[in-house]
């Protein structure tokens, strides 16, 4: 049982990390896809705020890599507390991230200088992501 519950929290931190940088990187995605329209000049910053979102998957599949030797017959409990916490922390930091990004789209479609402006915002939420991995890695 043990096994099973340790191999599930690796599912759940891959599968969780990667579904929310699909959904955040989609938002931004579409985003930039309206904003071609308005103003088709800015690709460039409409690609690079639409890409910020797919670091959460990473942050996941690290933290799978880092976790997949761990010996699931005693400690299967513990890998799926971890596996549930990573997975869900990025899955929703993913998905604000790529609302924040979205927003910061939309306003260099209207003209606005906020690039830089919503970098820093998206990376208020990408700092719990990062957390969410190191505190995996120190367990």
């Amino acid at each position: 049982m043990n096994e099973i519950l340790g191999y599930l929290g690796l599912g759940l931190m891959l599968a969780l990390s990667g579904i929310g940088s699909c959904y955040g990187t989609t938002i931004a995605g579409n985003a930039a896809e309206g904003a071609l329209k308005k103003n088709a000049g800015k690709s460039t910053s409409y690609m690079i705020l639409s890409a910020l979102p797919a670091t959460q998957g990473l942050y996941g599949f690290v933290a799978f890599l880092m976790k997949s030797d761990v010996d699931f017959s005693t400690k299967g409990p513990l890998m799926l507390g971890i596996g549930l916490g990573v997975g869900l922390i990025c899955l929703f930091s993913g998905i604000r991230q790529g609302q924040v990004c979205a927003n910061g789209i939309m306003g260099l479609s209207q003209g606005h200088d906020v690039q830089t402006q919503t970098m820093i915002y998206a990376a208020l939420p990408e700092f719990y992501a990062i957390l969410a991995l190191v505190a995996a890695l120190m367990v």
